[in-house]
C-alpha cells in the first residue's frame, strides 16, 4: 500500500477573523510530484508553513513522513528541502558563502552537488548576492533545497523569475526527484506548469480545498478559448447539440465559447459560415476555476 508523506486533517489557520485556510484534508503519497495550485492569496503559503511549523495551526493536525509537524518540527524540517515563496539571503556574501553557511546550519553541506547544480542551472556562486537579479537568487534558493536530497522536497512558486531554458533545468531536476522515488510538494498558480510535472494536483481557493484529480483528467478534458471570426455572421442554433461547448456567444460575425475537448466538431459547424480567422486560448487560472468548479467556490471567495 502506498504510504504518505503529507497527511493534513482538518488543518485551520484563522488570522483573527480571516480564514487563511479552512478545514484541509490532505493526503500526498511518498514518491508522487504533487501541485497544490491556487490563486495569489488562497492559501498555499499559509498551508506549506503550517507544515514546517512557522506558523501553528488553530485546529486540526499534519504529519510529514509518520511525523507530527508540531510536536515533532525538528524532525520533520531535517527531512524536508524547502523553497520558500519568500526569501532573503545575506546580501554581502557570495552566493557560494551563502549557500555554504545555510547548508552547514542545516547539517548538510555537499560541495560538489552545490557546484553541479550551479552549473546546470547558469547560477553564478562567486558574486556577491546583492548584485543578483531576482532570477539569479531564485536558482541559488534552487541549489540550496535540491542539495540534501532530502525525501521530502516543499517548494513554493520555484519557478518565479526564471527565463525559459532554466525552467527546462528545473522540470529536469523534479523527474530525477521522482525517478529516485522521493516526494515534491509543488505549490503554484501556473496550471501550465503543474500539468508538466506533477502527478495530482489539489486546487484551492479562499483557503477552502476544491478538488483533488489526476492531472491527466486536467488534460483530457482540456478547456479552450475560442474565438471564430466568419464572413458571415454565425446562426447561434447551428451550435445548439455540441457536447462540450458552452457560454456560446455571437457578435456579429464573431462567435465566442469555450470547449471542453476536441476543437473538431466546433469548426466543422462553423465552416458553414466560412471560417476568415481562428484564436484558440488555454484559460487562466482565475477562467479554468470558475468553468470547471464555478458551483463549489467556497462562500469566502471574491
Amino acid at each position: 500500500m502506498d504510504k504518505p508523506a503529507i497527511e493534513c486533517a482538518g488543518l485551520t489557520k484563522f488570522y483573527g477573523d480571516h480564514p487563511g485556510i479552512d478545514d484541509i484534508d490532505l493526503t500526498v503519497l511518498q514518491g508522487e510530484v504533487f501541485g497544490f495550485l491556487g490563486p495569489n492569496g488562497a492559501g498555499k503559503t499559509t498551508t506549506i508553513r503550517l507544515l514546517l511549523d512557522l506558523l501553528r495551526p488553530t485546529r486540526g493536525s499534519a504529519r510529514v513522513l509518520g511525523r507530527d509537524c508540531r510536536r515533532e518540527s525538528r524532525a520533520v524540517r531535517r527531512m524536508i528541502g524547502y523553497l520558500p515563496g519568500e526569501y532573503h539571503l545575506y546580501e554581502n556574501l557570495t552566493g557560494r558563502e551563502a549557500l555554504q553557511f545555510l547548508a552547514e546550519v542545516g547539517g548538510s553541506f555537499r560541495a560538489a552537488r552545490i557546484q553541479e547544480l550551479a552549473e546546470r542551472l547558469g547560477a553564478d556562486l562567486n558574486r556577491p548576492i546583492r548584485t543578483l537579479s531576482h532570477g539569479n537568487k531564485q536558482k541559488l534558493a534552487i541549489v540550496l533545497a535540491f542539495q540534501e536530497q532530502a525525501p521530502l522536497l516543499i517548494l513554493d512558486e520555484p519557478t518565479t523569475g526564471l527565463d525559459p531554458l532554466v525552467q527546462q533545468e528545473f522540470f529536469a531536476l523534479i523527474e530525477e526527484v521522482r525517478q529516485d522515488g522521493r516526494t515534491v510538494f509543488l505549490s503554484s498558480h501556473n496550471l501550465t506548469e503543474v500539468e508538466r510535472v506533477c502527478d495530482r494536483v489539489a486546487m484551492v481557493e479562499a483557503g477552502r480545498l476544491i478538488a483533488i484529480e489526476e492531472v491527466a483528467s486536467i488534460g483530457r478534458e482540456a478547456l479552450r478559448l475560442v474565438t471564430i471570426t466568419c464572413t458571415r455572421p454565425p446562426e447561434p442554433d447551428a451550435f445548439d447539440d455540441l457536447e462540450g461547448v458552452g457560454e456560446l456567444t455571437i457578435e456579429g460575425r464573431a462567435l465566442r465559447c469555450k470547449v471542453s475537448g476536441a476543437l473538431g466538431p466546433l469548426l466543422q459547424r462553423a465552416s458553414a459560415f466560412e471560417i476568415e480567422d481562428l484564436l484558440s486560448r488555454e484559460p487562466s487560472l482565475e477562467e479554468f476555476f470558475l468553468a470547471r468548479y464555478g458551483a463549489q467556490r467556497s462562500p469566502h471567495a471574491r
